[in-house]
């Protein structure tokens, strides 16, 4: 019961640390990883109350460092899902009628867990396990997951004030329930903040969830999982497993209780997802709410009056941040004739600066891929460059010795419709098209048909009629547009992130849209006086 209408004003981004030398965070940072290294830990599955362990186990090696065991993970099957179903549906009246300032505060205890106690783990197992370096891991498993926890205690804070009017003699409310059933959380290796909203956005809303994350991102998602349950979260919210996909949708696809699927990873999946839903549609108990954000192939396109720097310092971030493998990474560009050799040589010299190698040596920019699997499907494309339609401009070199690399690599092509500028490869690949300087519709034609995915893009140019064009022309091309900067770095509450076509479903995480779809909606009228004759007053004789 609600004994007072509390207030949860809009909060801050949480700034982000620099790791400066000499600073107190790279010290603690340092020790984390140390100590995170020194330790191979038993990482259970989190299914009720209960950690779960099967004999099962599978290792976790640093993607930069392969012969290094970080770890064990106890691998499930079937069972186990139908475990943790169970388990979020025994928790789901409680956890729903829970008050909301007693749920807002366990996310909000989270958020300041990580700002504090626990900012150098969730960096350390991030930066260990995912190959990110101590900047992309502070602004992701650090700054955006908190974000995403104060920033929906606020959003769902205002949804809960959105109420209708009312006539004389009645009331009207509406009450903002959480969905009949269990929502399925599925979450990929790139993002530790995605990672953690995907399940926790929906148990916010009063939801109880099973999360599978991606087998390369457990080792940060357990320490997440550890972070909440210190935080306060009941057993069964959440329950966390780790199985193969297919077993995990041919159980939870086809369950009557299933009430949602909140989802980022490859469209492909997403496809299958969506497809296995429609053809169990007849089981639910009601229509699920699919929610997904998937794959990209987001452009860069510069217009003649372009800064030369302001192009090459995007592409050479958007390109190569986390080695490229971002939802949002910049994986084709467009430069005029006018300034293309300019921007080629500075952007080649650029990338010749990027060292790479471990996370641990904070002085490297690049880190690993994530697997084999994928350094694997990079490499081909780079050796099926040949010359005759791109070339590469720099990098293209591989090594998966002692750790997964792929130097960053510029192609550069006189087709615009060249594999690499088609389709998605999720590396630290970068191609480039110069097309006529004074042809920039035509450029802006190829931007927007080249790829069946619409997530991020941008525009750089000096000319504002420019912008105002391409802002036209391509708005359906991305999901979230930036003018004047690479197509990455959303942040929560500033840039709500989710793109269209091929890209998703594009409710916009970190913002109130994505809640929304967590959410199901009751319309109560109370009547005061109520009605005691059916009939009205022109059934009256005169």
């Amino acid at each position: 019961m609600s004994l007072g209408y509390f207030s949860y004003p809009v909060p801050a981004n949480e700034p982000v640390l620099n790791y400066a030398p000499g600073s107190p965070e790279r010290a603690a940072l340092k020790k984390a990883l140390a100590e995170l290294k020194k330790e191979e830990i038993d990482i259970p599955m989190y299914i009720g109350g209960e950690e779960v362990r099967t004999g099962n186990i599978r290792s976790l090696h640093p993607p930069h460092e392969r012969t290094h065991t970080l770890g064990n993970y106890h691998f499930g099957d079937d069972q186990h899902v139908k475990q943790a179903i169970d388990a979020a549906l025994k928790a789901r009246e409680t956890w729903s009628n829970t008050s909301w300032e007693a749920r807002a505060h366990i996310f909000l205890k989270a958020a300041d867990l990580i700002a504090t106690k626990y900012r150098p783990y969730m960096n350390g197992t991030t930066m260990l396990g995912q190959s990110k370096t101590a900047y992309q891991a502070e602004i992701d498993s650090a700054c955006e997951l908190i974000d995403f926890l104060r920033f929906n205690v606020y959003f769902l804070t205002e949804i809960y004030k959105q109420q209708p009017i009312s006539s004389p003699g009645m009331h009207n409310r509406t009450e903002w329930r959480g969905l009949e059933g269990f929502v399925l959380a599925v979450t990929p290796f790139n993002f530790t903040a995605i990672a953690g909203n995907l399940p926790a956005s929906a148990a916010m809303c009063g939801n109880v969830v099973v999360w599978k994350p991606a087998d390369t991102q457990v080792y940060a998602a357990q320490m997440f999982m550890r972070i909440m349950k210190e935080a306060g979260l009941p057993d069964g919210v959440i329950n966390l497993v780790y199985v193969e996909g297919s077993v995990l949708g041919n159980v939870c696809l086809t369950h009557p209780h299933f009430a949602g699927v909140h989802f980022t990873g490859s469209t492909a999946v997403f496809n299958t997802i969506w497809k296995t839903i429609g053809e169990n549609i007849g089981k639910y108990k009601g229509y699920p709410r699919i929610v997904g954000e998937t794959g990209g192939k987001d452009f860069v396109v510069a217009h003649k009056s372009a800064d030369v720097d302001v192009v090459v310092t995007a592409l050479a971030r958007g390109a190569f941040e986390y080695q490229g493998q971002k939802c949002s990474a910049a994986s084709r560009a467009y430069i005029p004739s006018n300034l293309a050799d300019e921007i080629k040589r500075k952007l080649v010299a650029e990338v010749q600066t990027m060292k790479m190698g471990t996370v641990e040596d904070f002085g490297n920019f690049i880190g690993a891929v994530i697997d084999e699997r994928s350094f694997d499907k990079i490499k081909r494309y780079l050796d099926n460059i040949d010359g005759s339609s791109a070339r590469i401009l720099v990098g293209g070199k591989c090594d998966k010795t002692n750790g997964y690399f792929v130097e960053p690599t510029v192609i550069e092509t006189q087709d615009p419709r060249y594999a690499t500028m088609c389709e998605e490869i999720f590396g630290p690949v970068l191609t480039i098209y110069t097309y006529d300087a004074d042809k920039f519709e035509e450029a802006l034609e190829f931007v927007d048909t080249t790829s069946p995915y619409a997530l991020t893009g941008a525009i750089i140019s000096q000319d504002r009629a420019a912008v105002e064009l391409a802002t036209q022309k391509l708005r359906h091309s991305a999901g979230n547009f930036y003018i004047n900067d690479k197509p990455t770095g959303a942040v929560v509450g500033q840039q709500p992130f989710g793109g269209g076509r091929s890209s998703g479903t594009n409710d916009k995480a970190g913002s109130m849209i994505n809640l929304y779809r967590w959410l199901s909606a009751r319309t109560i009228k109370e009547t005061f006086n109520p009605a005691i004759d059916y009939r009205y007053s022109f059934l009256l004789e005169p």
